[in-house]
This record gives C-alpha cells, structure tokens and sequence, in this order.
C-alpha cells in the first residue's frame, strides 16, 4: 500500500524523538468506516497538489499513555491538554508527510490540527480518494495512522 512505509518511519521516527516511546507498526489495511469507539483522533487536513487528511486514532487509555510521556504529567482523563497533544502528534505527522508528498514545500498545505473524542464516532474525509492505515504497538497499546489523498 502506497505510503504505509513512510507513515511506519515517520511515526516511529516522531515517537521515538519526541515522545520518548518506541512504537511498532503492524500490516498496514484499508480502514472501513467503522465508528471509533472510546478514542480520540488528532487529524489535519492537506490542500492543494494533493488533497486529505492525515490521522492519529487512539483509544483513550493509549491516548492517555502518549500524553503522559509527551508532556511528563500523569493525565487521568481525556481532557484540553490529551486534545492539544494529540492534535500537535498530528501536526508532526502531516508535516513529515508532506515533506514526502512534496519535497519543493510548495505544492501542498496543511490545515490546523484538530482533535476529536468521543463514544462513539466516525471520521471520513474523500469519498474516492486512496486510503491507508498502519496500526501500532506500544506496551500493550494499539493506535493507528490513517492517510487520505486524492490528486488536487
């Protein structure tokens, strides 16, 4: 699957050096639109040559996890500072992508990270766009990275 080598490197590569966890990543796979349960996903968006989204989906304990080696506090809950690390998790990860997608730094533009939670919820962004997630590991925690591209 194209770019499930690029998003395994960068996110282990942003893991390693800016959260302090080694992560591993798993088969890459076309995600359906099942809903995320229990999860939050830190998602920008990319405009221009190339137009998606890329993704970060964790579960609340994993998102919890990453926070607390991310920031260096105990988190305990799903709250502004889960949102704005995983939103800035994000932000790395377009920013590596795009480097990739568009080595001159000209053709593609990323959006502001957001970052979404809940129960229960569904992110899609293209309808006919090309698709990839890669899963990952990290003591006993899974989380995926998802990208969606249509050519501009």
């Amino acid at each position: 699957m194209k770019y499930a080598q690029d998003i395994s490197d960068s996110t282990q590569e942003i893991f390693s050096s800016m959260v302090m966890l080694d992560v591993s990543s798993g088969e890459p796979f076309k995600r359906d639109d099942s809903k995320l349960i229990n999860s939050i996903s830190g998602i920008i968006g990319l405009a221009g040559a190339v137009k998606g989204m890329l993704a970060i989906h964790l579960p609340n304990e994993a998102a919890m996890a990453v926070t607390t080696a991310f920031l260096g506090m105990d988190v305990e809950e799903i709250d502004e500072d889960v949102c704005d690390a995983i939103g800035e998790l994000a932000n790395m990860l377009g920013g590596s992508m795009k480097s990739i997608l568009d080595p001159a730094g000209s053709e593609i533009q990323l959006s502001m990270p957001s970052a979404i939670h809940g129960e229960e919820y569904a992110v899609d962004c293209l309808t006919d766009s090309e698709s990839v997630t890669v899963p990952f590991e990290f003591n006993g925690q899974t989380f995926m990275v998802e990208l969606q591209l249509s050519q501009g």
